[in-house]
């Protein structure tokens, strides 16, 4: 877990990915050597801040969100959410503006409108993000930010021995998109992909349950194509990874931006579900994480 780790403890909400970025590329330049294809790694401005690695010759493609929710910094001390971040008093927060680090705590109002409380002015535009506390048991693992470190890191995993595919790390997600459009026409001009796992997390809810494995979504509130999300079952049956299945009527992913675009693409939502979703302290029971892994694993290979 100690990937993991790292992972949830870098600086990386929505619009602001950079850190995660260099994170990203740096693990894969070291690592990548050891993998059973070395993946060709496109990044750059015309990418923002985004990366694409490239395995073989790709089928289909793994979408991972590098962002997170936070807050930004308005004005006096008030603060403005990045996406849908849980706010109760008392949360701690860390950023850094040009005056130097900080470590603050939320306020919420009773008109539930955010404020910080720090020992100085915080500048105008600072973005701030839940502090991490990474915990481990035996059979879970609490930390903010899982959603959706953890599908960037079932995504580096499944590089160690992804043979021909596509895996798209993207921006924005939580606060709206906005980078899946280019990134899409990019795979499926290049490589005539037409097939997408979406690697994030979901919640439990009465019919997710922990430790029961990962989480194929058959709808959320978008609506991909039946016949793409019957063969993912089938594919599921035939693994032998333990997995769930989910139909929900809220949320969404970077499935709904690849839905939305001009290219004939099919999607699938697969992750581990977790507790306490966009807090300082989800959870996700350990054998999800691996469901997650395996399931990936297979997919790949048989898509």
């Amino acid at each position: 877990m100690e990937l993991l780790k790292q992972l949830c403890e870098l600086f990386g909400p929505s619009g602001n990915e950079t850190e995660v970025k260099e994170f990203i590329l740096s693990y894969v330049r070291k690592h990548s050597s050891s993998w059973k294809v070395a993946p060709e790694v496109l990044h750059g401005e015309e990418f923002q801040d985004c990366i694409i690695l490239a395995f073989g010759k790709p089928r289909t493609a793994i979408f991972a969100h590098m962002d997170t929710v936070g807050f930004t910094v308005r004005y006096q001390d008030q603060l403005v959410a990045i996406g849908g971040p849980g706010a109760k008093s008392g949360y701690h927060l860390v950023g850094h503006d040009t005056l130097g680090p900080i470590a603050c705590t939320l306020e919420v109002n009773k008109e539930n409108q955010l404020f910080y409380n720090f020992g100085r002015a915080i500048d105008t535009g600072t973005n701030l993000v839940y502090q991490c506390d990474f915990k481990e048991t035996q059979d879970h693992v609490t930390s903010c930010y899982l959603d959706n470190r953890l599908g960037v890191y079932s995504a580096l995993k499944v590089a160690e021995t992804l043979e021909n595919g596509a895996i798209v790390f993207s921006t924005w997600e939580e606060h709206g998109g906005g980078s899946v459009p280019y990134l899409a026409r990019y795979i499926f001009e290049n490589w005539h992909i037409r097939q997408a796992l979406i690697s994030d997390i979901t919640w439990i809810t009465d019919g997710v349950h922990p430790g029961q494995g990962a989480v194929i979504s058959m709808r959320d509130r978008n609506i991909p194509r039946k016949t793409f999300i019957d063969k993912i079952v089938a594919l599921a049956k035939q693994s032998g990874v333990d997995y769930q299945l989910e139909v929900e009527g809220n949320g969404s992913s970077d499935g709904r931006e690849i839905q939305q675009s001009p290219y004939p693409i099919d999607w699938c939502f697969i992750g581990a579900a977790e507790e306490n979703v966009h807090t300082p302290s989800e959870t996700v029971h350990k054998h999800d994480i691996q469901s997650m892994v395996a399931l990936y694993e297979y997919l790949m290979k048989h898509l």
